[in-house]
Parts: C-alpha cells; sequence; structure tokens
C-alpha cells in the first residue's frame, strides 16, 4: 500500500468523498538538496499526486475541459522537478502542491514526494514527503 492509498478521503460540502486523479511515480532528474554533491550531479526524483475532484460532469459531458488534463499537467510537475534546486523535500512538495491547486476543478491534492538515493550512510528502501493541502492552503507555498 502506497501514502496515497493510506491517505483518508476528502469530502465535499454534502459530505461525500470526493473523486480522485491518480499519477504515480513520475520521474526526473533534479538538482536539489542540501549537499554539493547533490546540486552538482544530480538525482531521480520521483512523484506521486491524486488530485481530490468532483468528475461527474466531466463523465457526464465527456469533457476533457471540465476537468483535469494529467497529462499537461505531469509535464508541469517534471519542470518543477527539473527545475530551480531547493534544499528540502518539503519545498518541492509544497510547489508540486500549489501546481496542482491552480487547476480549477481540484478541491485537494496529495503529494508525495521520493528521493529513493537520498545521501543516507546506511541501507533503506526509500525516502518521501508526503503532503495533503486544500484549496486555500496554496497562499502560502513557495
Amino acid at each position: 500500500m502506497s501514502t496515497l492509498d493510506a491517505s483518508p478521503p476528502v469530502l465535499d460540502r454534502s459530505g461525500r468523498p470526493l473523486d480522485r486523479i491518480v499519477v504515480r511515480g513520475l520521474e526526473a532528474v533534479g538538482h536539489h538538496g542540501v549537499y554539493e554533491e547533490e546540486r552538482r550531479d544530480g538525482q531521480l526524483f520521483r512523484v506521486d499526486v491524486a488530485l481530490h475532484l468532483d468528475t461527474r460532469a466531466a463523465a457526464a459531458e465527456d469533457d476533457l475541459a471540465a476537468t483535469v488534463h494529467y497529462g499537461v499537467l505531469s509535464e508541469r510537475i517534471v519542470a518543477v522537478l527539473t527545475g530551480e534546486p531547493v534544499d528540502l523535500l518539503e519545498t518541492l512538495a509544497e510547489r508540486i502542491a500549489a501546481l496542482c491547486l491552480a487547476e480549477p476543478p481540484v478541491r485537494a491534492v496529495d503529494v508525495v514526494v521520493h528521493k529513493p538515493h537520498a545521501p543516507i550512510p546506511v541501507a533503506f528502501a526509500d525516502v518521501e514527503v508526503a503532503v495533503r493541502r486544500t484549496r486555500g492552503d496554496e497562499r502560502g507555498c513557495a
């Protein structure tokens, strides 16, 4: 089970769970980290996102304009990963969350940023930072 699957549902104003569009395993090499060699050499980052929204109108109309174009959004997320270096995974997660919340239908987003090759001197499988942000939170994002 992934972190995204363990998250509780986001409810609409009526108390019903919102629908989700999930994109898992977006990958790109970025130059993020606190150490000089991370900035210089770069490393693989992986991102999972779950967009919480109501997809009923898009389904009824069979209209892409009524939902989120996850292909275009995925390209934008990769641009964040390959873009301006930051020290913290937390900063990457906030930037990606703000990008997702800029999509009008999205009411909330779960973002998981993985750093599978983090400079940790012991054996480990993965490092991840997971955040959930809801519409209205994005004003504080970097």
